[in-house]
């Protein structure tokens, strides 16, 4: 199994969209990339703390690439937002991937790069994975939990739909 870990806006979005794709095995919502030790949600929502929200996805390379999940990611989320997902805003919904290897780095900055040459100005931030702290147990798996909930049914189920138009499940 390997690991992935990206952020681009709600981290319930995220999680929903990478429960549904082949070869993922688990996903994990938590917050990385900040400064804080042990953050909590209602830390994390202040923006102070640094952290992303953010996904940790387990994954089986023999069913589907690190190439492939970044291409998710980036379908799924507009990279072009700069510390924000549509009205969600602060440095906590920020697009940014957490690298566990070289490999990825090279592979997320490539990526990256070739989007800028289509003319899409790309803010993803890309640093290396220092501390994941996972979520609290609310937030797991939360659209599944929770389809009918406004946030929910408004914003991340239109994103497991145009994920679901494109690549199917």
């Amino acid at each position: 199994m390997a690991k992935a870990v990206f952020g681009g806006g709600c981290f319930w979005c995220l999680d929903a969209v990478f429960r549904r794709v082949r070869g993922v095995r688990d996903v994990v919502v938590g917050y990385a990339g900040g400064r804080r030790p042990n953050p909590t949600y209602e830390q994390v929502c202040t923006g102070v703390t640094g952290h992303a929200e953010v996904v940790m996805i387990d994954y089986d390379e023999n069913e589907i690439t690190y190439d492939k999940l970044l291409d998710i990611f980036f379908d799924i989320h507009d990279p072009t937002q700069l510390n924000r997902q549509g009205n969600d805003v602060g440095t906590q919904y920020r697009s940014i991937i957490l690298y566990l290897n070289d490999e990825q780095k090279e592979k997320a900055l490539k990526k990256i790069e070739e989007l800028k040459n289509k003319g899409i100005n790309v803010v993803t931030e890309v640093k290396p994975l220092e501390k994941f702290y996972e979520a609290e147990e609310y937030h797991q798996n939360y659209f599944a939990k929770n389809p009918n909930q406004p946030y929910c049914a408004y914003v991340v189920a239109p994103k497991v739909m145009k994920f679901l138009e494109k690549y199917g499940d």
